[in-house]
């Protein structure tokens, strides 16, 4: 008899229409189309209207996911939403997804785990599963950057994005599934990559506003060399657990940040270009969204078929990093 897996039944996706290109971005800032693709690989990103909130998102991201995967919402143990841009402090976007989609069995929780969300609810959904607790769980990766995003600050207004991606993933019998996940974190470089304002720590108030202290700040050249390191590292880690080598991916899928740190994760885990699934000219960076919206995209582009082995790796704020290996 097979073990039970984890397995990916279905996956889905939302953007927000509006696309807010270079251009657009020339007359806001003081920058230029040539200068933030040399430097990032973006092209352009979806941006959430006044009125779209994160849920929003994810519960569109889930409808198609539960549809693509032909399970009922009744049919859900649990939804687990990854973020950093909640609708609100409480209740959790989980609850507000629940209550929208009519899944009245599903324990809900959210996730704060930044642009690694989505690695670290594929961890969480892996061992609540091994565990026999939970049948089919549903796990969203979403984020609406754009919330939080200082537009006079050049050096991080033209990286983000918004967007929400959702895999409903079952207890099964068989090969496929998630057959490895390594989370790692390291709080003590936590200053290099921080909203500071609109916490306990210093609430929202007219100094906030005033500073923009409730926005993204980031130091750019430490983010670049530690997120090289420690995908790769992860990506490593992941595939020992996995029995796997990189030379077995069919694909790899890293975190949409910057296309110079994912070029050289792939070059240093020697992965040929053709195996790196890249879309992060088309969306910048979506948080917790990145890796699930593009494994939905190369899904469906037939980059991947039963039995292929691809991995998501990813690292954020916090910091957090981390990285999945999958069974197709």
């Amino acid at each position: 008899m097979s073990k039970i897996k984890a397995k990916i039944l279905g996956t889905g996706r939302a953007l927000p229409a509006k696309i807010l290109t270079n251009a657009e971005l020339e007359k806001m800032v003081a920058t230029s189309d040539e200068w933030i693709r040399t430097r990032t690989g973006i092209a352009e990103r979806r941006i959430a209207s006044p009125q779209e909130a994160t849920s929003d998102l994810a519960i569109s991201a889930a409808r198609e996911a539960l549809s693509n995967s032909k399970i009922k919402p009744e049919e859900l143990d649990a939804i687990f939403v990854c973020t950093c841009t909640p609708d609100m402090v409480f209740p959790s976007v989980s609850c507000l997804v629940q209550s929208a989609l009519g899944a009245s069995n599903a324990a809900c929780m959210d996730i704060s785990a930044a642009c690694s969300g989505f690695i670290y609810g594929l961890a969480a959904a892996k061992s609540f599963i091994g565990s026999g607790t939970h049948k089919k769980i549903l796990l969203i990766g979403v984020d609406t950057l754009s919330k939080i995003t200082n537009w006079e600050d050049r050096t991080t207004c033209v990286l983000f994005g918004d967007g929400a991606g959702a895999a409903v993933i079952s207890a099964e019998e068989g090969e496929s599934g998630i057959l490895s996940v390594f989370t790692a974190s390291d709080g003590t470089k936590s200053d290099i990559l921080k909203v500071p304002g609109g916490g306990s720590r210093k609430p929202i108030c007219k100094e906030v506003l005033d500073d923009k202290s409730y926005t993204i700040q980031m130091d750019g050249p430490e983010v670049y060399k530690l997120a090289v390191t420690k995908m790769v590292e992860a990506s490593q880690k992941a595939l020992a657990l996995a029995g796997v080598k990189a030379e077995d991916l069919t694909l790899i899928i890293p975190h949409q940040a910057n296309l110079r740190i994912i070029e050289s994760v792939a070059k240093r885990l020697a992965v040929p270009s053709e195996k790196v699934f890249v879309n992060v000219q088309k969306y910048g960076n979506m948080s917790a969204a990145t890796t699930i919206i593009a494994l939905d995209e190369a899904q469906r582009a037939g980059k991947l078929k039963r039995g292929d082995l691809v991995e998501l790796v990813a690292f954020g704020a916090g910091l957090t990093w981390g990285a999945s290996v999958i069974r197709w």
